[in-house]
C-alpha cells in the first residue's frame, strides 16, 4: 500500500449514521458547527475538526432517499462523503444528479450499469481517504456478494491510499461482524449502518481495523427508528397499511470517531459519538 505525504501523523475520520429527514440534517449541522467552533478557539484548546466526515444519507429526504439540496446542505457544514443503502433510489430525482456527484455513493454490489458509484477517493491536506459502500444480502436485496465486491474494491483503492473506510449497509448483525473480520488488516474501518440503533461493540480488531456493528442514526429520539409512533403502531399493532412520517421531538446525532495512522492506515482508536440537540432528562 502507498503511504501518505505526511509521516508520523494520525488523522481522524468522523462517521455519522443514517441521517433521517430534516431533524437528522439539523442535528448534524448543529453538531458539526459546534465542532468547528471548538476547533477554532483562539487558545487552541479545542479539539481539531475531523480531517474527513462521512455520513450515510439514504434517509435524509424525509426518511426516504436523498435530494441534491440535502447533499449541498450537509456539504456546507463539512460532510465530505455521502454513503447510501437500500433507500438511495427512493426519489426519482436522484437519477438527474447522482452521476455528477463523485462523493455520493450507492452500494457497489448493485448490478453493473446501475447509476452512480460504490466507492470514491477524497483528498484533503495531503491525506487521501477511500470510502467503499456495500449492502448486505441477509434479509435484504439479492445483490452480488458484499464480501467479494468489497474485497475487490479494497484491493484497487489500496494502490492509492492505505486509509480505507467501508460502510456496510446491512440488516443482520452477523453479516456485519463477519465483514469486520473478513477485512481486518486490509482497511482502516468497517462501519455498519441501516438498523438506526447504535451498538456498543466498537473495538479495534486484531490486525488494526476499527469496527462497530452499527453507527446508529442522526434523527428523532422519540420515534421508532426515526418514524412517528402512531404510524408504526397502526402497522404493527393493528396490522393496517400506514404511511410513515418523521417523528417530532428532540434529535440526536450518532456515529463514531476513528483515529488512523496516516502512513499505515491502521486504526489507533474508535470512539462512539452521541450528540443530543437539547439536554436530556431522566
Amino acid at each position: 500500500m502507498t503511504s501518505q505525504s505526511k509521516s508520523n501523523a494520525s488523522l481522524t475520520i468522523l462517521f455519522l449514521g443514517d441521517v433521517i429527514g430534516k431533524p437528522g440534517r439539523e442535528v448534524v449541522k448543529k453538531y458539526l458547527q459546534g465542532l468547528r467552533r471548538d476547533s477554532e478557539l483562539a487558545d487552541g484548546s479545542g479539539a481539531p475538526f475531523p480531517h474527513f466526515v462521512v455520513a450515510n444519507v439514504e434517509n435524509s429526504a424525509h426518511g426516504f432517499g436523498v435530494t441534491r439540496e440535502n447533499i449541498n446542505e450537509l456539504r456546507d457544514v463539512g460532510v465530505d462523503v455521502f454513503s447510501g443503502g437500500n433507500h438511495t433510489f427512493d426519489r426519482k430525482e436522484i437519477f438527474a444528479f447522482i452521476d455528477d456527484e463523485p462523493n455520493l455513493l450507492r452500494p457497489a454490489n448493485y448490478p453493473h450499469g446501475t447509476p452512480g458509484r460504490g466507492h470514491c477517493l477524497v483528498e484533503k491536506d495531503g491525506y487521501k481517504l477511500a470510502v467503499v459502500n456495500v449492502m448486505g444480502r441477509v434479509f435484504m436485496e439479492p445483490l452480488q456478494s458484499p464480501f467479494l465486491v468489497a474485497e475487490a474494491l479494497v484491493g484497487k483503492v489500496s494502490e492509492v491510499t492505505p486509509i480505507i473506510l467501508v460502510d456496510l449497509h446491512a440488516e443482520a448483525t452477523a453479516e456485519k461482524i463477519a465483514m469486520g473480520w473478513y477485512l481486518d488488516g486490509k482497511v482502516s474501518a468497517v462501519v455498519g449502518t441501516h438498523t438506526h440503533v447504535q451498538t456498543a461493540d466498537e473495538r479495534l480488531l486484531h490486525k488494526g481495523t476499527a469496527f462497530i456493528t452499527d453507527a446508529g442514526c442522526c434523527g428523532p429520539t422519540d420515534g421508532v427508528i426515526g418514524m412517528a409512533q402512531e404510524g408504526v403502531f397502526r402497522r404493527m399493532v393493528q396490522q393496517l397499511p400506514s404511511r410513515f412520517e418523521i417523528a417530532a421531538g428532540p434529535a440526536a446525532a450518532c456515529g463514531v470517531k476513528i483515529t488512523v495512522d496516516a502512513v499505515t492506515g491502521r486504526a489507533q482508536a474508535i470512539e462512539r459519538i452521541r450528540f443530543f440537540d437539547e439536554p436530556q432528562t431522566d
